[in-house]
């Protein structure tokens, strides 16, 4: 029997390296709640570090990886949002033994809600808050024409006028090569996702975060957020574009860390209803 323990411990591991790159075990293991962090198209887990340092520390920070990136680049990255969410479900299950939140920036606000859904269509624990940033509700229509199919010349173009690329890997020719496969899938998956209408909104809390010059999302595409939870809502704007999760991380963490203190308080009795 300890034998057979040490083994489920170890594939747990192997689980969480592979998925939840950068989490601290450690500290995960003792934490009162998990944050799981999904990124934008084109990024890693790696766009979360150094967030754990700003959280309180009751928060475990679990930046999840994607396949075709960084670590895992090697591996083929997902064209279906649906598939991703499916097989999400299988990798992150045994870290849904805690209390647990979602933040999403972009595809990842996506990805986070759709995971939320389908942990409820499951019977499963959902998250006591999603966090999405930088996206439109899912029930808005997309106003820019599809662009997963342009030549690379094309596609590249039209992601820099859009917004869709960090400044970091626009001023990077060959880090831009190396990223345009992944990109493109990413794309891919946003812009086939389909959202089902007919499923109640949420029972957790939601926040919308937001860029005050992002031209790629409005305030009205935010706060559509709120048609999505039956539960509390609110909208935060910070300074820049789309990308305002790099330029005003600062300010993107006090918020995140207030918003995650009040959650634990609850959790624990002190903050009321």
């Amino acid at each position: 029997m300890a034998l057979q323990n040490s083994v489920s411990r170890a594939s747990r591991c192997v689980a969480y390296s592979k998925w939840a790159s950068g989490t601290s075990m450690g500290r995960s293991l003792q934490s009162r709640l998990r944050l799981f962090c999904f990124p934008h198209a084109g990024g890693g887990a790696s766009i979360f570090r150094g967030w754990s340092d700003a959280l309180p520390p009751a928060i475990a920070l679990c930046p999840i990886q994607l396949p075709g990136r960084e670590n895992r680049w090697i591996e083929s990255p997902f064209t279906q949002l649906s598939s991703l969410v499916e097989t999400l479900a299988n990798a992150l299950r045994p870290m849904l033994n805690v209390p647990f939140a979602f933040f999403g920036h972009s595809m990842g606000a996506f990805i986070s809600f759709e995971r939320a859904r389908q942990l409820r269509r499951e019977n499963s624990k959902t998250p006591v808050h999603l966090f999405v940033s930088g996206a439109r509700a899912p029930q808005l229509p997309d106003p820019d024409p599809p662009i997963h199919h342009l030549p690379d010349a094309a596609f590249f173009e039209v992601s820099r006028r859009l917004s869709g690329i960090p400044d970091e890997v626009l001023q990077n020719a060959e880090l831009m090569q190396v990223v345009l496969p992944t990109l493109r899938a990413d794309v891919t998956m946003c812009e086939t996702y389909v959202y089902a209408a007919d499923e109640e909104p949420l029972s957790c809390p939601i926040s919308a975060y937001g860029g005050e010059a992002d031209g790629k999302v409005s305030y009205e595409d935010l706060a559509g957020w709120g048609a999505q939870t039956q539960n509390a809502f609110t909208v935060h704007i910070f300074p820049g574009d789309h990308f305002f999760l790099y330029s005003a991380r600062e300010s993107l963490l006090r918020v995140l860390s207030a918003a995650l203190s009040a959650i634990v308080k609850r959790m624990n009795g002190e903050g009321g209803a």
